[in-house]
């Protein structure tokens, strides 16, 4: 569509953005539809190769809850206790599951199951480096060599049943 202010959520958008991931360095890429970092709310296409290792992290300071929707693909989503134990595993894309929503604090990670995933992802901005996440103490840095290992170690604690919940 051309029309201001309108944004289609399409194939074509989704294979340039997963075009953009498949040639990132990170194997991710999003495509903002929020105008600057400093809108207040966030929301893009989240794309996804497999192999790419988000660090688990949350965003507690501020308090920021976040939301991710499947369009294309399937998604394992994490979510951990304090100490980095896995208190849930669900995969969006799978068995009627179609997302999750996130409150402030929950520790998380995602990653994808199959060869490409694709999310819409929601979370309130002002979008600052510097507090937007804080990443987990218990798990590898993203392009530490144990990063690899550790992914593969939550991949294949996968339960491939998938009951959509809302964590708080």
């Amino acid at each position: 569509m051309t029309t201001r202010g309108v944004q289609l959520i399409d194939d074509e958008l989704i294979q340039a953005t997963l075009s953009k991931a498949r040639s990132s360095p990170r194997l991710r890429a999003n495509h903002n539809f929020h105008a600057s970092p400093a809108d207040s709310f966030h929301r893009f296409l989240n794309a996804w190769v497999r192999g790419t290792y988000a660090q688990p992290h949350r965003h507690l300071v501020p308090p920021k809850p976040e939301s991710f929707s499947i369009l294309r693909g399937e998604l394992a989503c994490f979510v951990f206790d304090e100490g980095g134990g896995v208190l849930e595993r669900r995969i969006l894309g799978r068995g009627g599951c179609f997302g999750v929503d996130l409150a402030p604090g929950v520790w998380h990670t995602l990653a994808p199951v199959t060869p490409e995933a694709v999310c819409f992802e929601v979370k309130p901005g002002p979008w600052d480096p510097e507090t937007d996440k804080e990443f987990a103490p218990w798990a590898p840095r993203e392009g530490e060599p144990a990063a690899a290992v550790y992914l593969a170690g939550l991949m294949n604690s996968l339960d491939l049943h998938c009951t959509c919940v809302q964590v708080t």
